[in-house]
C-alpha cells in the first residue's frame, strides 16, 4: 500500500485492480494508455470523444483490421495522452484476443516504454 507522502511524481492516479495502491511515472502513462484504448467512445457522458473505436474492428478480416487498429490507437492516444509521443504502434490478432503494442518517448525527455493492451 503506498502512502500518499511516498508518492513521489506530480502526475499519479489510483492504479486499478488493486486496493492502496497507486500508478506513477511510466505505470501512470501505461494505465492511461491503457484506459484511453478500452473506453468506447460515447460512454463517457462528460467527454463523449474520449476513448477509442477499437471494438469496431474486432469482426473485420486481419488484413483490414490491423491497420485500422493501429491508425485508431494513433489518433486516440495523441488526443488524449499529451504528455508522450508515440514512437510506433503493433498490433497482433489471435482467435480470441487483440493486443496492440504502443511504444512511445516522453515528450521533452529520453524516457520511453511500451505499453502492452489486451482486448
Amino acid at each position: 500500500m503506498t502512502k500518499l507522502n511516498e508518492i513521489t511524481y506530480v502526475d499519479w492516479q489510483v492504479k486499478l485492480n488493486t486496493i492502496g495502491d497507486v500508478a506513477e511515472g511510466v505505470d501512470d502513462i501505461n494505465q492511461c494508455i491503457a484506459i484511453i484504448l478500452l473506453t468506447r467512445k460515447g460512454s463517457d457522458p462528460q467527454r463523449p470523444t474520449f476513448g477509442s473505436e477499437l471494438y469496431k474492428y474486432v469482426d473485420y478480416p486481419v488484413n483490414e483490421a490491423i491497420p485500422n487498429i493501429i491508425r485508431e490507437t494513433t489518433d486516440a492516444i495523441n488526443l488524449w495522452e499529451t504528455r508522450i509521443k508515440v514512437n510506433s504502434v503493433s498490433a497482433e490478432i489471435d482467435n480470441t484476443n487483440i493486443t496492440v503494442k504502443v511504444e512511445w518517448t516522453l515528450k521533452d525527455s529520453n524516457i520511453s516504454a511500451t505499453a502492452e493492451v489486451t482486448l
